[in-house]
């Protein structure tokens, strides 16, 4: 399961007020695509209980906190996103150089999951022994350098946050070597996300709660087409006309 947030504009009396488009995806053992999509005026833990409370399974999602409570103890298991890491990373490059080495790192992670890919071994056993091999020991390195450095930078500048960030999140980032299943990064929901980014750039708010989750509910029907390759028009269309009749 991958899940992301991003925020979204509601119309209020005289201003506009902050909302959010929660997305959360799986893929089934048949290999559909099941895109789903929340709305709320908040950003609390709430939505991610609501949708996801008493389940089990892997979450990948980004450090961000408010997931904490499905992913804590009993919950699903936490698996980090190499792709904000890396971003964090390449954000210090101007000030703090030596952080291309980090980057080097974390290619090199991504390498090996493009050899799996290219044998045609993804989420296999194979593919798990690949990451014991190649990936662990990258890992195990890509730490020694990190607490080697982080003595050598300020703890509120752009090296000193990326690799707090990093190693804060050490065990959900490493999680993946063990289980084939599991992603390196969240990109996947970012990408769910994209769209409405861009459709905020047009209509730049909601009218109200009830319009946010009617647009919740749009895009995960669209979205959920496009990731199987279905038509979303052809779909609405012959599904509207089944309803009313």
């Amino acid at each position: 399961m991958w899940a992301d947030e991003t925020p979204v504009r509601v119309l209020d009396v005289k201003k506009t007020r902050q909302g959010y488009l929660w997305t959360f995806l799986t893929q089934t053992a048949q290999g559909e695509w099941l895109l789903g999509y929340r709305f709320s005026l908040g950003r609390a833990s709430t939505t991610p209980k609501e949708v996801l409370g008493g389940t089990q399974g892997a979450l990948v999602v980004d450090a961000y906190t408010g997931y904490n409570a499905v992913t804590l103890p009993e919950g699903r298991s936490r698996v980090g996103c190499w792709a904000h890491v890396r971003r964090r990373f390449f954000d210090a490059l101007p000030t703090a150089p030596e952080s291309r080495e980090a980057l080097d790192f974390i290619l090199a992670l991504y390498r090996v999951e493009a050899q799996a890919r290219d044998a045609g071994r993804v989420r296999t056993d194979a593919h798990r022994e690949l990451r014991q091999q190649q990936s662990l020991p990258v890992l195990t390195a890509l730490r020694a350098w990190m607490e080697a450095q982080t003595p050598r930078h300020l703890p509120k500048g752009p090296m000193g946050q990326a690799l707090s960030y990093a190693l804060k999140q050490w065990d959900a980032l490493t999680r993946f070597v063990s289980d084939a299943r599991l992603p390196l990064d969240n990109n996947r929901s970012e990408a769910a996300l994209r769209k409405a980014a861009l459709g905020r750039k047009n209509f730049l708010f909601v009218g109200h709660e009830a319009a946010g989750e009617n647009l919740a509910g749009l895009y995960a029907l669209v979205a959920t087409c496009e990731a199987n390759g279905v038509n979303p028009e052809t779909y609405l269309a012959d599904v509207l006309l089944r309803v009313q009749s």
